[in-house]
C-alpha cells in the first residue's frame, strides 16, 4: 500500500499529520483480518496512473465498490471481467448522447487515467459486502487534501462534481482558476429523476481543455 513516490513528496505535510498513522493502522489491521477491496497493492491506483503535473480532470467518488473483485484504485471503474455497474452504464449513456461515442464492453477507465483524468474516491478502502464501512476513518481527510493541493497548486483543471456528496467535497475550489461542472450523480436513482442526463460535462470538460490549449480527453 505504497503512494507514488511525486504524489507523496507533494503531500508530505498531510501524511506528516497524527490522523494518517491512526488510518494507516487501521487499514493495514483490516487487510490482515478480514476482506478488504481493492487489492492492497491497487489502493493508491488513481494516483499511478495520473501523475500530478498529468492532472487535467479531477472525477469525485465516494467509496470503492465492495463487490468481490469490482473495485481496483479508480472511482466508478471495475475489472474487465466484471459486469459494468448501473452509474457507469448511465455515464456511458451520457457519453454516447453528448459526444456520439460508441460504449464500450467493459466498465475499466484506466484509459481516462492514463491520459490525466484522476479518478479519486473520498474513501480508499471499503470491508467485502458492507458500503461505507470505512467512511470517517481518515481517508475523507486525505482526499480533501489531495483535492485542495490541485485547487491551489495547478490551473486550468476540470472537476467534475456529482451529486451532493462530490459537491460538498469539492465546495472550496476557486472556480476562477478551474472549470467546476456540478450535477446530480449518475446512479439510477439520481438520473432517472433527470438530475444527469443531459449535463454534457464531457463535451464541456473537452471545450474547456482545447481552449487553454491543453489537449482534449477522449472519452
Amino acid at each position: 500500500m505504497k503512494l507514488n513516490p511525486k504524489w507523496k513528496e507533494l503531500l508530505t505535510d498531510e501524511l506528516s499529520k497524527p490522523y494518517v498513522k491512526e488510518l494507516q493502522n487501521f487499514v493495514l489491521h483490516a487487510y490482515e483480518t478480514t476482506t478488504i477491496y481493492p487489492p492492497k497493492e491497487q489502493v493508491f491506483a488513481a494516483f499511478d496512473y495520473c501523475a500530478f503535473d498529468d492532472v487535467k480532470v479531477v472525477i469525485i467518488g465516494q467509496d470503492p465498490y465492495h463487490g468481490y473483485d469490482q473495485a481496483h484504485g479508480l472511482c466508478f471503474s471495475v475489472n474487465e471481467n466484471i459486469p459494468i455497474p448501473p452509474s457507469l452504464i448511465n455515464i456511458y449513456k451520457e457519453i454516447n448522447e453528448d459526444l456520439g461515442k460508441e460504449t464500450p464492453n467493459h466498465g475499466n477507465l484506466e484509459r481516462w487515467a492514463k491520459q490525466g483524468v484522476l479518478l479519486l474516491n473520498a474513501t480508499l478502502t471499503v470491508e467485502a459486502g458492507k458500503a461505507g464501512s470505512h467512511q470517517r476513518k481518515g481517508w475523507e481527510k486525505f482526499t480533501d487534501a489531495v483535492i485542495q493541493k490541485i485547487a491551489n497548486e495547478k490551473e486550468g483543471v476540470v472537476f467534475m462534481l456529482w451529486g451532493g456528496y462530490a459537491k460538498k467535497k469539492g465546495s472550496k475550489i476557486d472556480k476562477t482558476k478551474h472549470l467546476v461542472l456540478e450535477s446530480g450523480h449518475p446512479s439510477p436513482l439520481s438520473a432517472n429523476r433527470g438530475f444527469w442526463f443531459g449535463n454534457k460535462h464531457f463535451s464541456k470538460a473537452n471545450t474547456y481543455l482545447k481552449k487553454i490549449d491543453k489537449k482534449e480527453i477522449d472519452w
